[in-house]
């Protein structure tokens, strides 16, 4: 946003609190296929709640470790295998969150793809995830908004950016933006005008999955693009409630009034 449009001390605390330590302490979480490589983090104590899953050879998927050096959680054979194993035990503790049957890529410390984990247990165990997002202008200069859905596990109600949405383990960015430009606001984005990547925002914080466990750490690449005059976005897949065409005067307003998502509110701020 413009100089004088948001109050720069609300944008301040805006940025803040998408860079935040976790509530509690947490330890790494190590595969031991890569050498133990770290590719999430968990609270001590938390993975002590489920009954260790076993391998097919009969070994424990999953320990704590017990070096001097190193505290944390070790996770033994094929990192994707594993983790699905974890993930299913957490689901039977009730320590998961919304179960979606989509898994997301597991990346190492080095953003190397590790393996793949089911969505619903991402932030218990502090792995990063990929978003993408599309902030869409109307010729005139007004900006498309769209409220999510209420019955969304995460943010219901709240306002967000015309698209936004998880890089699955089967995407790579360019798909995820066609593909949930589809589905979030029923355009192909060939029929868009000047679609351009605007930049990339990394939020961390605290999360409330597990019971206040969860942890994020969200890389969100957004693009800008014009959607034509007579282009009217509609909802495919039932996650948006409605769309509005708004002014920046209205726009600033409810950004501050709380009414957008954070991640929303960070990438309108960067991107008008």
């Amino acid at each position: 946003m413009k100089p004088g449009e948001v109050d720069a001390r609300w944008l301040a605390q805006l940025r803040a609190g998408s860079d935040m330590p976790p509530l509690r302490p947490r330890v790494p979480l190590l595969a031991t296929a890569l050498g133990g490589a770290v590719i999430g983090s968990v609270e001590p104590g938390f993975l002590a709640q489920i009954v260790p899953p076993r391998l097919a050879d009969g070994r424990k998927a999953l320990e704590p470790a017990t070096g001097v050096r190193q505290r944390g959680w070790l996770l033994h054979g094929d990192v994707t295998q594993s983790l699905a194993l974890v993930a299913l035990a957490l689901r039977e503790a009730g320590l998961a969150h919304a179960w979606r049957d989509e898994q997301l890529a597991v990346p190492d410390a080095h953003g190397e793809r590790a393996g793949t984990v089911e969505r619903a247990v991402i932030r218990v165990l502090g792995i990063t995830t990929h978003a993408v997002h599309l902030v869409g202008q109307a010729p005139d200069g007004r900006i498309w908004v769209q409220q999510r859905s209420f019955a969304k596990s995460n943010d219901p109600g709240l306002w967000d950016t015309l698209m936004g949405g998880m890089v699955s383990a089967a995407d790579s960015l360019q798909t995820a933006l066609e593909r949930e430009t589809w589905e979030e606001a029923g355009l192909v984005l060939s029929s868009l005008q000047d679609v351009v990547w605007g930049g990339r925002i990394t939020t961390r914080r605290p999360a409330a999955d597990g019971g206040g466990a969860g942890y994020v750490i969200e890389h969100i690449d957004w693009y800008r693009s014009t959607v034509p005059e007579g282009v009217v976005p509609v909802n495919q897949d039932g996650e948006v409630e409605r769309f509005a065409l708004v002014d920046r005067r209205q726009l600033a307003a409810g950004l501050q009034q709380g009414e957008f998502t954070a991640e929303a509110a960070l990438i309108l701020c960067d991107a008008l």
